[in-house]
């Protein structure tokens, strides 16, 4: 740790040519058109102060009702920089200390180790150091919607096992956000949601930014989340008339506008402009390094980084020897970026409400380059065509299994299997007939139903909903001793994403099937 923070002590403001908005603006259309994009909004703060808009595209597709700079998008985990605000707000407020123990604010509080359970302070539950796995227990709150509450995440982390010691090593974590938020409405005497409203927006003047359940009508110009399809882009889970409270709302619920995250930035990089919104004590822990996080071959390629790190619910590292702090944001449909230059009081932001991975990657890496340095010519094409090598590469290493020769598998292939099942934190599924094929219905958390299909010797769930993006492999034992049947689950495909954390699941049946 003493070698992460020497480097950043040795980082100093270094000069570079200013971009001028026309290169901006070539880069925001060409990725615009390159990744086919349903909308996107991108804006750039220079020396503290805004200095470029731009919005293109439409809040669902096919609308031709476009976005712009107050439409609300999802900034899904750049959340977590906006509960580890509140947290610090409470701190100076002399409601909570960082040290304290998680255990002071959540009595019921619990991980599978009794010591780890003592031990865990509010800091730990910022940082990625539980010793639990990337993602663990994600499936408790995605895919949206479902049925499982915040005490159902505080409960069920005692039955999640950890993958290596306490404090050890960096994994991120989604599930102690939540545990943070309900630590801040503990402490601040008041429901996360409204400590949001209280502590962030109302004295920052984020006007359209949104927590907890609101009207969408009301609000209005909200952007739709898409999935990309042969026929183009498709609106999926759309918003219902009433936006719900949803229990991740602390990790990655959070919804904003282009110039509130404007706004939310230049707080950050211009501490004079609200200098009484946090401290200067305040400021420096949430950006200090916390915990040391890998440094990857495509940061030592592309940025010539030598640390990464960390800290309360931003991530630290190096830029072309120029110090960097931001956060990516990530749900299904919609992307968020933000990166921020405190040296060069420079700040970016990209919203994004379709498959916009690669994009927000290329994006921010050719905006971030234009700073930073200029002289290596960035453009979209360059970093589009050394992300899809890299890809490449990552596919080759990993191959997925072709399951295209896939069949329905009948009820008697899997007779000895049906039944009722159930994992200690995920809770009861049903694997069980429908006339001659069999379906998966998982109890909490409706949007995982499918369709168990047979590949070879093989069988995987193809779920009814195709947002749903990750399929299982099913596994069946038969437990020692006399028992009954057990279930585990794996991913199809290698490069699933890490929120559908299937390893963490261990069925045992229950009941037969009726």
């Amino acid at each position: 740790m003493k070698h992460f923070l020497a480097c950043l002590a040795l980082l100093a403001p270094i000069a570079h040519a200013e971009p001028g908005n026309a290169a901006i603006d070539a880069a925001v259309e060409q990725t615009f058109e390159r990744y086919g994009l349903p909308g996107l909004a991108v804006g750039v703060i220079r020396d503290g102060e805004v200095a470029y808009t731009r919005t293109l595209g439409e809040l669902r597709a096919g609308s031709d009702e476009r976005i712009d700079n107050d439409t609300l998008f999802k900034i899904a985990s750049n959340s977590k920089a906006m509960t580890a605000g509140v947290l610090a707000r409470l701190v100076d407020a002399g409601k909570l200390k960082w040290d304290d123990p998680v255990t002071k604010y959540l009595p019921q509080f619990r991980m599978h180790d009794p010591w780890v359970t003592q031990q865990m302070q509010v800091r730990d539950l910022l940082i990625h150091n539980s010793g639990l796995g990337l993602g663990a227990g994600d499936l408790m709150l995605w895919p949206e919607p479902n049925r499982f509450t915040r005490g159902d995440i505080i409960a069920g982390l005692q039955h999640l096992k950890p993958t290596h010691s306490f404090r050890a090593a960096y994994a991120y974590d989604n599930l102690l956000y939540v545990v943070a938020g309900e630590v801040a409405a503990a402490a601040g005497g008041a429901s996360y949601e409204e400590l949001v409203k209280r502590e962030l927006f109302a004295p920052l003047g984020l006007s359209r930014c949104q927590v907890g359940e609101w009207n969408r009508a009301a609000v209005g110009n909200v952007a739709q989340p898409h999935m990309r399809t042969s026929q183009g882009n498709r609106v999926i889970r759309e918003d219902d008339d009433v936006v719900p409270n949803v229990t991740s709302m602390a990790a990655g619920g959070i919804r904003c506008s282009l110039d509130d995250m404007l706004t939310w930035m230049r707080m950050w990089l211009s501490p004079d402009a609200t200098p009484a919104w946090l401290s200067p004590a305040q400021r420096k822990a949430v950006w200090t390094a916390h915990m040391p996080m890998p440094v990857s071959a495509r940061m030592r390629a592309w940025d010539n980084s030598h640390f990464s790190a960390y800290g309360y619910g931003w991530r630290l590292s190096d830029v072309d020897g120029v110090w960097k702090v931001a956060h990516t944001g990530t749900l299904a449909g919609m992307y968020s970026s933000v990166i921020l230059l405190p040296d060069q009081r420079t700040g970016i932001v990209i919203l994004i409400n379709g498959e916009g991975e690669a994009a927000r990657t290329v994006l921010g890496q050719v905006l971030t380059k234009q700073f930073t340095a200029p002289s290596t010519s960035p453009t979209v094409a360059l970093y589009a065509g050394l992300l899809e090598q890299e890809r490449a590469g990552e596919r080759a290493a990993k191959p997925k299994t072709d399951t295209r020769h896939r069949a329905i598998a009948s009820a008697r292939s899997l007779a000895a299997w049906t039944g009722h099942y159930r994992d200690p934190w995920f809770g009861d599924v049903a694997l069980c007939p429908d006339g001659d094929r069999v379906r998966f219905v998982a109890a909490r958390s409706p949007m995982l139903s499918g369709t168990v299909m047979r590949v070879d010797e093989r069988w995987l769930v193809d779920w009814d909903d195709d947002s749903v993006d990750a399929e299982p492999w099913l596994h069946f034992a038969t437990l020692p001793a006399g028992g009954d049947a057990r279930l585990t689950l794996s991913h199809v495909d290698p490069d699933a994403d890490f929120s559908y954390d299937y390893a963490d699941l261990d069925f045992h049946r229950t009941q037969v099937c009726r």
